[in-house]
């Protein structure tokens, strides 16, 4: 029996929520991998459902903008045929000065069975998990700087699809990191999965102190960084999180730290590039590296559906 002190498995192991990779099993990672993989073929049907949460209600509660994390949450609960309230926030009684408890508490009381929580203070979905009902499962679709677990997955998926095996892979993650609560989903990720070199590149302002202390290479020098690499994650600059001038210019991390054909050719000759999205074009990667023929970055959202689907199936069977 496992201690309930981590809150996203029950007294079996069982996950009844996504709030965080840290601190979940690898056997807990493997099996959402696996399942994901079952739910590609469901891309491919004339009807596109399957019927998994007919008759549970998701609420997808965005308080921060999203394109592809909301849709794509969307687009996976409607293929498990549940039904869906996108709450528009801006038009909420959020706007109005509501609590975040209370705006749950409401919406609970309108027999929710899954919150899908994006939020800009990290550990929302933490606290949201601690207050709902037994019943109510709560999936973090990003929570400040703190986590992106849903995202960490289908990066992990796209991985394990294009490369197989986690464990003679050298990964190195490139930009912003330590406002990127992808990196740190991406680290813990990899870290559970066996990954035996992961690398954090990025200039010092831009990379957290505490990496090494994790077995992460820090490297300032990304052609250092990327070089020999099977897998380079990009992230972009994430100027709404960053406090004061962290950055002499776009222009000179671009020069430094954008991916180009030149720096990409340092890499193995089969790696992949990735990118959770948006892509800031010219800035951390070039078009011709982005729409290159090494480029998985539209798979990675086609797998973030599965993936959502995975996550979403497998909470929903669990019992708290």
């Amino acid at each position: 029996m496992l201690s309930r002190r981590n809150p996203q498995l029950n007294a079996h192991g069982e996950l009844i929520h996504l709030l965080s990779i840290e601190g979940l099993p690898r056997t807990v990672l493997t099996h959402i991998l696996d399942t994901a993989g079952t739910f590609l073929s469901v891309n491919d049907r004339e009807v596109k459902k399957v019927p998994l949460l007919r008759g549970k209600s998701v609420f997808n509660l965005f308080f921060e903008n999203s394109t592809r994390t909301r849709t794509t949450f969307e687009i996976a609960a409607k293929r498990l045929s549940a039904d869906v309230i996108n709450l528009d926030i801006a038009r909420s009684s959020a706007a109005k000065g509501e609590s975040l408890l209370d705006t749950i508490a409401n919406l609970s009381a309108m027999h929710a069975d899954m919150f899908v929580v994006r939020h800009g203070e990290s550990g929302a979905p933490y606290l949201i998990a601690q207050h709902c009902a037994p019943h109510v499962h709560v999936v973090n679709a990003g929570d400040g700087r703190h986590a992106h677990p849903t995202q960490g997955l289908l990066d992990m998926y796209t991985i394990r699809h294009f490369k197989k095996d986690f464990t003679q892979l050298t990964v190195a993650i490139v930009g912003d990191i330590v406002n990127s609560r992808v990196a740190r989903s991406d680290i813990h990720a990899l870290t559970t999965l066996g990954v035996p070199e992961i690398r954090a590149v990025g200039p010092k302002t831009l990379v957290p102190g505490d990496l090494a202390a994790m077995g992460v290479r820090v490297c300032h020098d990304m052609r250092e960084g990327v070089r020999d690499a099977d897998v380079i994650i990009m992230l972009r600059l994430q100027n709404e999180r960053m406090n004061g001038a962290v950055l002499p210019s776009a222009a000179e991390f671009s020069m430094n730290y954008g991916l180009t054909a030149d720096k990409l050719a340092l890499a193995k000759p089969d790696a992949i590039v990735m990118h959770p999205g948006p892509i800031n074009r010219g800035v951390e990667i070039d078009s011709t590296v982005a729409d290159g023929a090494q480029s998985v970055i539209l798979p990675q959202v086609t797998f973030g559906i599965a993936v959502r689907m995975a996550v979403m199936s497998i909470i929903a069977g669990n019992n708290a």
